[in-house]
């Protein structure tokens, strides 16, 4: 179920509330472009700084809106556990199809802390789970062998794998099995990892290009690598541009100029500079975007 390109899509804003007629517009869009499925409330959507009430809003629009046709991966991490369990019961309720986990951050838990926290969640639902290990957000790494023991658990499936060591992830594949789905966290290494036995990815840059990711990741699963690969670097650049600034900054601003979504973001992120701005809306144009 949780193969092939998935989009961390953005919570567009219009008025300081959920935009809910663009949000609708942007799932068509992705599907209509080939993406695999839709991850609401990530990273990209701006989860930090969504209410409660948003966060279920956002998820039950986004499961209205594929309508079964492509599933929904709904982010539900937190940095307390109970929280978590919250999070993800009411993904559940909503109809999402699975939960993607990040690990818990600031509290900079052991492996033993990970491990307990991810159990603690997976006996609460019956939701499929995908675990998220990005230490650059969160400050702790969760090591092979922790995700190992954890893919033992009938309802954790995958891992969302950002830590950029591509030596973890092999480890990750080698000590999983095929069974278990690792996804690129990093759009910059999709085909590397897709190289080594990734699944797919969960990827910013398809807000802005789904297509293309879709058929990079299509690519390699009909092991056409050499043509995955070309696809590799021609989105190089924009891959790049995705992160002139902190992630969801540039990729709000890039369907802000391709007239899909407000400029609207949240604080404590704040509107790009010009500068960058200039510099992405370069590499817009290069991608025939705007």
């Amino acid at each position: 179920m949780f193969e092939g390109s998935f989009v961390a899509i953005v919570t567009p804003f219009k008025d300081g509330k959920i935009d809910e007629t663009a949000l609708r517009n942007l799932i068509e869009d992705q599907i209509n472009n080939g993406t695999s499925g839709i991850v609401p409330c990530g990273t990209t959507g701006e989860s930090a700084t969504l209410t409660h009430a948003e966060h279920d809003q956002v998820i039950s629009i986004t499961v209205d809106a594929c309508k079964g046709r492509i599933p929904v991966l709904a982010g539900t991490g937190s940095n307390s556990t109970r929280e978590a369990v919250t999070l993800t019961q009411h993904a559940q309720k909503a109809g999402a199809d699975g939960a993607l986990l990040i690990t818990p951050y600031y509290n900079k838990p052991t492996q033993q802390g990970l491990y307990d926290h991810f159990m603690a969640v997976a006996q609460e639902t019956d939701l499929p789970i995908i675990l998220y290990n990005v230490p650059g957000r969160t400050s702790v790494n969760m090591k092979a062998d922790t995700v190992g023991k954890l893919s033992k658990a009938k309802n954790i499936v995958g891992i969302k794998e950002a830590s950029g060591d591509l030596m973890q992830a092999s480890e990750i594949v080698e000590q999983c099995g095929d069974g278990f789905q690792l996804l690129s966290g990093e759009d910059g290494l999709l085909w590397p990892l897709l190289a080594i036995g990734a699944k797919g990815i969960i990827s910013v840059t398809a807000n802005v290009l789904p297509r293309k990711v879709a058929d990079l990741v299509a690519l390699a699963r009909d092991k056409k690598m050499d043509e995955a690969k070309a696809h590799h670097f021609e989105l190089m650049d924009l891959n790049n541009a995705m992160f002139l600034e902190t992630n969801p900054i540039p990729v709000k601003a890039a369907l802000w100029q391709m007239g899909r979504i407000s400029s609207e973001i949240r604080p404590p992120l704040s509107a790009m500079s010009e500068k960058n701005l200039e510099t992405l809306k370069i590499c817009l144009k290069k991608y025939s975007l705007i």
